[in-house]
């Protein structure tokens, strides 16, 4: 071989191995979550790395920080908004923009069909071999030793946890939806557009309170927060 080849190869080789380690290799990445027409930050969106399954949620502020390797797929998933998937290109901070689903008004058809789909994955991961999703009990290390061990070490059941910690949020979330939604808020308040969306985000119950709800509780907590939402604006 040449010696101008064999400097061409070396080079090529190298530039082929500095790409695949920093393919290969993990980073924190961070980034914030929007929404794309009110340009308002999103709070508790899903960050999902579907190819690790691991998970997070953005913060009160619409940001998020999640470990992923370049060339990896993060999916956002958040109620009243469309999926969205993104590449992870590089090692910098992401924007990310949803846009509302304007077809998913009826909450509880919703949430209704969003618990089949989780059901459905729930189910899947059993079929794989998870039946404890991560968690095997005390006498599953007595009678099924076996199982118990890969339930806890085995990378289908740490998905499978991961997915059970995301399922249990979005049944939380779900329930919350049912008192504090758009169609309810509206119809109690004169509250809309920018104005509807700020509420919303700001007045969002904690599940521990909305668990505890009927009804009256939850239109006395609407008509108790746009109070206050609204003498905060006379301020300003």
């Amino acid at each position: 071989m040449r010696p101008n080849c064999l400097y061409i190869f070396v080079i090529v080789l190298l530039f082929l191995s500095s790409v695949s380690v920093s393919f290969g290799q993990t980073y924190l990445i961070g980034g914030v979550v929007k929404e794309k027409d009110a340009n308002l930050r999103i709070a508790e969106a899903q960050i999902i790395n579907q190819r690790t399954g691991l998970s997070v949620s953005s913060s009160s502020f619409g940001l998020f920080q999640i470990k992923a390797a370049i060339g990896d797929t993060l999916l956002i998933i958040k109620r009243e908004y469309s999926d969205f998937t993104a590449a992870v290109a590089s090692t910098k901070d992401m924007i990310i923009y949803l846009s509302r689903d304007r077809n998913l008004k009826e909450v509880k058809i919703y949430g209704q069909s969003k618990k089949a789909e989780l059901d459905d994955i729930k189910r899947e991961y059993k079929n794989k071999g998870s039946f404890y999703q991560g968690k095997p009990p005390f006498l599953a290390f007595i009678f099924k030793p076996l199982t118990a061990v890969y339930e806890l070490f085995g990378r289908t059941p740490r998905n499978a946890r991961r997915f059970g910690r995301y399922y249990e949020n979005e049944m939380q979330q779900t329930l919350i939806d049912r008192f504090f939604n758009e169609d309810i808020i509206q119809r109690n308040t004169d509250l809309r557009e920018k104005d509807l969306e700020g509420f919303m985000l700001n007045y969002r119950p904690e599940y521990e309170n909305a668990k505890k709800w009927a009804d009256y509780d939850a239109l006395k907590y609407i008509k108790d927060s746009y109070k206050k939402y609204t003498d905060t604006l006379r301020k300003k």
